[in-house]
């Protein structure tokens, strides 16, 4: 039997069935189990295996023509490849054989398929089921030349030849002819769980239902009838059939109940579980995380391990896959030369929605969509006019600023011809404020914390309301906000310095960002933890029931005062570093009050220093961390300087 016979079974009768060996669990041997039978009852092994299928055959297979090393040119009908990945066969789809491939590979350690062509050019792929395979076999060791299945609905075996179908082998170090399955090494852990099943079932079967015994003080006789009078009475209630299952006995003649049965607790069921779970996970190269064990879980790190799952992971598998399509049937199904295919990795690599239109914004530095196109992803109907042209904003100039949504203060950086330095020297002394900076960006600041805490409020409530222990999750607020507070500080203290610069006649470009970040991280860290070191204590002081206010009234108050402070604090620090990097030692510092100032702040209106030294307060300028929560809060102070 050859082909033709493996095509007849593959596509009768039993496809989905499974081989006829099923061992069932036999507890001297453990070598008896079957796979099979561990994956119909072994729900850790299932949700890993299935984890593993699942998040690769979601992945699009996709063809593509390398035309040169730096050109890529996608396949489409009526190229044969293209048509083979849009319709394996006439009842699979490419999702399906995927899964099964991953999944006899996870289970068995190797996986097939047969390639068939059903016309000119026309081909299809069909998966073997790895249990199928009763033999192998040849006269080379180090590959076999055809194998043996046997199908499960009763037909006789068939073997195939090495060289019409795709083998996808495993490692196994004794032999260069079958891989070894990963279950091999995790039977014993499933053994475990599978004893601990049984036992927990017997309990459940066998034990009363008050998991305890009765005592009569010491020298209390009772006769035969009377004993077994008692002891069907007992059973009648309270018994496993009884009428009052959980019910309050009256005891007399000094009886005492006594509870010794097991606790889930005190025998660890729920920590071997754990850990039944995390070694399975393990022995597939998982983080257990991303299959369900959450007791380490966080915002911060579950995305993470998102993003690693399609690397560290997934990316082995993936590569495995791809050089055997490549190597073996891609050449076979297509003419195209140096055709290939490729599992399209990109589209869950990258992050959501927003952050990629927020990094494509950055990089391209105008908008990089159109009307029409931003519809069709809404599936809109297409607008007429001037729909189909890329609009560019007025206040986005090349060299100027970096997005669409950024906003210049006057004009723009180039509006005032630059100078060089050595012309700005000959001129009087200039003076520069921070207060115009503070003022412009106050209300984007104002509007970020504004959506933060209306995002808090809206997860803590949640998880307030479902009595959550953990419902403060201190690590991810304080990222969260740091990652707003540091994105919009860049942005506005470039701004800022650049648009002193051209003030002053000076090259914008000159001012480099790079600078700056380090301290604009530290500053944003520092400020995220006090913002929320400040809404959990006024949580904590409240009712549960009542602490909504706190988040409305950090909507209401706490943002427009804790924006327009943040904003004048980076307006001081772009302010103060546009000096630095422009005039150096020769420039000058001046605080400068705000509207009803503190009384601290107040007296040191027109305090003068140098660029580098410090105010007598010890800040560098308004809104200076070192100030501490009770210093920066709502200062609207400023800083001007001159050289």
């Amino acid at each position: 039997m050859g082909l033709r016979e493996a095509w007849a079974a593959l596509t009768g009768t039993g496809m989905s069935g499974y081989p006829v060996e099923m061992t069932s669990y036999n507890p001297v041997d453990v070598n008896q189990i079957s796979v099979n039978w561990l994956w119909e009852t072994q729900p850790h092994l299932r949700t890993v295996v299935t984890f593993l299928a699942r998040n690769i055959a979601q992945l699009s297979l996709q063809a593509f023509e390398r035309v040169s090393d730096t050109n890529r040119a996608r396949l489409h009908e009526p190229d044969p490849l293209a048509v083979l990945l849009n319709r394996p066969n006439g009842h699979d789809t490419l999702y399906s054989i995927i899964f099964r491939l991953v999944a006899d590979k996870a289970l068995h350690d190797e996986a097939f398929i047969i390639p068939r062509e059903i016309g000119d050019g026309v081909w299809t792929i069909e998966v073997i089921p790895a249990s199928w395979c009763v033999r192998r076999g040849g006269h080379s060791s180090l590959s076999p030349e055809w194998f043996e299945f046997q199908s499960p609905n009763g037909a006789a075996p068939f073997q195939v030849l090495a060289t019409d179908l795709l083998w996808f082998p495993g490692y196994d170090p004794y032999s260069l002819v079958h891989g070894s399955s990963p279950i091999n090494s995790l039977k014993l852990t499933l053994v475990e769980q599978i004893e601990a099943q049984r036992f927990r079932q017997q309990v459940w079967l066998n034990a009363g239902r008050f998991g305890g015994y009765l005592t009569r003080p010491a020298g209390s006789r009772w006769d035969p009838a009377t004993r077994e009078k008692f002891a069907r009475d007992w059973q009648a209630k309270f018994g496993r059939e009884g009428s009052r299952p959980g019910g309050t006995p009256i005891l007399e003649d000094g009886m005492e109940f006594k509870r010794p049965g097991f606790s889930a607790h005190e025998e660890e069921f729920i920590e071997g579980t754990k850990l039944a779970f995390s070694t399975v996970a393990a022995s597939y190269h998982v983080n257990p995380t991303m299959v369900g064990l959450l007791d380490n879980a966080n915002f911060s790190n579950v995305r993470e391990f998102r993003r690693m799952l399609y690397g560290d992971t997934l990316g082995p598998i993936l590569s495995d896959f791809e050089s055997r399509f490549n190597q073996f049937l891609v050449p076979l199904v297509t003419p195209t030369p140096s055709a290939y295919v490729e599992f399209n990795i990109a589209e869950k690599m990258q992050g959501s929605f927003d952050e990629q239109t927020s990094a494509l914004q950055s990089s391209v530095g105008r908008p990089w969509m159109t009307a029409n196109e931003a519809r069709a992803l809404m599936n809109l109907p297409a607008l007429g006019g001037d729909a189909d042209e890329l609009v560019t904003p007025l206040n986005v100039v090349t060299g100027g600023l970096a997005s669409p949504t950024d906003t210049a203060p006057t004009g723009g950086y180039n509006a005032v011809p630059a100078l060089h330095l050595g012309e700005l020297q000959a001129t009087k002394a200039v003076r520069v404020k921070s207060e115009t900076g503070a003022q412009i960006w106050g209300p984007r600041y104002e509007s970020m914390l504004e959506k933060f805490y209306a995002h808090q409020g809206q997860v803590v409530l949640s998880q307030m309301g479902a009595k959550a222990p953990e419902w403060w999750d201190e690590e991810r607020w304080n990222k969260e906000l740091s990652d707003n507070i540091f994105r919009l500080s860049l942005t506005s203290s470039v701004a800022i310095a650049r648009q002193h610069a051209v003030d002053m006649g000076l090259d914008p470009d000159q001012y480099e960002q790079a600078y700056t970040t380090a301290y604009l991280r530290v500053m944003a860290n520092g400020r995220a933890e006090m913002v929320n070191a400040a809404t959990l204590a006024q949580l904590e002081e409240v009712e549960p029931d009542e602490a909504d206010t706190v988040f409305d009234n950090a909507k209401a108050q706490r943002s427009g005062s804790g924006g327009f402070a943040l904003a004048a604090a980076v307006a001081g620090f772009a302010t103060s570093e546009f000096a630095k990097q422009y005039f150096g030692q020769r420039a000058e510092k001046t605080w400068v009050t705000g509207p009803n100032p503190r009384a601290e702040h107040a007296a040191m209106d027109g305090e003068t220093v140098a660029n580098d030294d410090v105010f007598s307060n010890g800040a560098k300028w308004p809104g200076d961390p070192v100030l501490g929560a009770e210093g920066v809060s709502g200062c609207n102070c400023g800083l001007s300087v001159s050289y």
